[in-house]
């Protein structure tokens, strides 16, 4: 590709330059920050020592005078108070890290409060305080080289694999505590709060999209501009193999996962506010025309959902197809596990731990498989379905789990499966040559952009994603690891 002038160039890259450093300076002011909280609570400890009967009025003054004078929240203070002792106390390499400016607070905040699990394991003597050392060692691989969200759930994962007994009792006493709850916020709006099991609201949410999805595709004028859109290069999943054909000859896979969808079909009808003109057309020939549906995709969703809730019976009409929309979830789960044959974590993948009677639960139900085999250090190398088409496509969801642009997390089944090497200059359709892009970074490639403004990627042979930007920099994505089975 061509390149800007050089001065323009040069300019574009100095900018980026500093941005970065000004971050990195910020990392370190917010380290120098949380050692004076963690310097603070050393001197409340000292206080309590000398009045324990004024233990809760203490902290509570302590907490006030700082959220008064920071002008934040006490929860707010109180969080920051919690992370930076326990960051002092139990993750001295991760405290250098984001005192080097390597790692934002951000980060730091993910892997202090997923590493709750080990410490509770810890201090019940059911795992040793070495566990913390190989807790901060595995998290900060991803963290010093990906996004905090992405850090959250390989930390979880990792806690959990070091804590497992702890996060099933954690699960099971927080499924207990499944709530919904009402506030009023202003202008006449309302939060409408639920807790609920993970993989039962990552379910929701992602049926409450594809129906969305859906409902703009089938509109007579899309919306411009949509936040999630679905992979139109791949069919929906068909049935999958019967378990029995998938565990066979269990005692030769040892290292192996089974790894499956669970879909379930929502209802056949619609609503009237879901159709398009040409649908409120055959409904009723007496009523007028609605007009052009100009919602955005929040608030489309958030009218499914409000309609789901409150309508049993919607329409009998489905001309948009919203019959066939299904709720995905993708789980990987040890076939020894599955069997019942021993009791690791599932993993919920994109999200973090599940517990194994959930995961065995799910698979009971429709959906599709795919055996996959790991290798040591955790990575899909290989499949065994049987239609070398199909089984191309679930290697590559297997392998990407979402989009492989850095720190971009939208799920591999809402994304485009795209060749790196144009198919079109000669590009091969072969896993070495095709990843998941959701479509705003897929469309980053497009040759009908200026080169000025054009990406490229490149699959290495690793698995990782180098993307070059048009100032020539190199960003990698390194494909997610599961690492319950490591």
């Amino acid at each position: 590709m061509t390149q800007p002038p050089p001065s323009d160039f040069e300019h574009r890259s100095a900018l980026l330059d500093q941005w970065l450093e000004k971050r990195r300076e910020i990392a370190r002011l917010e380290a120098e920050a949380s050692s004076l909280l963690d310097e603070r609570m050393r001197v409340f400890h000292e206080d309590v020592k000398n009045h324990p009967a004024h233990r809760d009025t203490i902290y509570r003054s302590l907490v006030s005078e700082y959220a008064a004078a920071g002008r934040v929240s006490k929860g707010t203070i109180e969080h920051a108070l919690a992370d930076a002792q326990s960051l002092n106390e139990r993750y001295p390499a991760v405290q250098a890290a984001f005192a080097e400016g390597a790692i934002s607070v951000q980060h730091v905040r993910e892997i202090v409060r997923s590493g709750r699990i080990v410490h509770e394991a810890v201090r019940n003597k059911e795992i040793s305080e070495e566990t913390y050392a190989l807790y901060e060692a595995a998290v900060l691989v991803v963290a010093e080289n990906d996004t905090p969200a992405r850090t959250r759930t390989h930390a979880r994962q990792v806690a959990s694999t070091l804590a497992d007994q702890t996060l099933r009792e954690r699960h099971a006493s927080a499924a207990e505590e499944r709530t919904v709850t009402l506030r009023s916020i202003e202008d006449g709006l309302v939060l409408l709060s639920i807790v609920l099991p993970e993989a039962l609201g990552v379910a929701i949410f992602d049926r409450l999209t594809r129906m969305t999805t859906q409902i703009v595709r089938t509109r007579s004028e899309p919306i411009p501009t949509v936040a999630v859109h679905p992979d139109a290069s791949t069919p929906a999943d068909t049935a999958g193999d019967e378990l029995l054909a998938v565990l066979h000859d269990i005692s030769d896979i040892d290292d192996a996962a089974v790894l499956f969808d669970v879909a379930e079909t929502i209802p056949s009808t619609i609503p009237d506010w879901m159709l398009n003109e040409a649908d409120a057309e055959h409904r009723s020939t007496t009523d007028a025309a609605p007009s052009r549906d100009t919602r955005t995709f929040d608030q489309i969703r958030t009218d499914v959902l409000t309609d789901l809730l409150l309508a049993s019976d919607p329409s009998e009409v489905h001309s948009t197809g919203l019959d066939s929309i299904q709720a995905h979830i993708q789980v990987t789960v040890a076939a020894t596990t599955l069997a019942g044959l021993d009791e690791h974590l599932a993993e919920l993948d994109g999200h973090g731990p599940l517990d194994p009677d959930v995961a065995r639960e799910l698979a009971g139900r429709r959906g599709s498989w795919t055996r996959l085999f790991l290798d040591s250090t955790g990575m899909v190398v290989e499949t065994d379905t049987y239609s070398p088409t199909e089984s191309m496509r679930r290697f590559l969801r297997a392998r990407d789990q979402r989009c492989r642009f850095p720190g971009c997390h939208v799920p591999a089944a809402r994304c485009d499966i795209d060749h790196n090497h144009d198919h079109a200059e000669g590009g091969a359709t072969h896993i070495c040559n095709l990843c998941h892009f959701c479509r705003g970074h897929h469309t980053l490639k497009h040759p009908d952009l200026r080169d000025e403004d054009r990406w490229t990627a490149q699959l290495a042979p690793d698995g990782s994603v180098i993307w070059r930007s048009p100032l020539g920099r190199d960003y990698l994505d390194h494909p997610p690891r599961r690492v319950m089975f490591v």
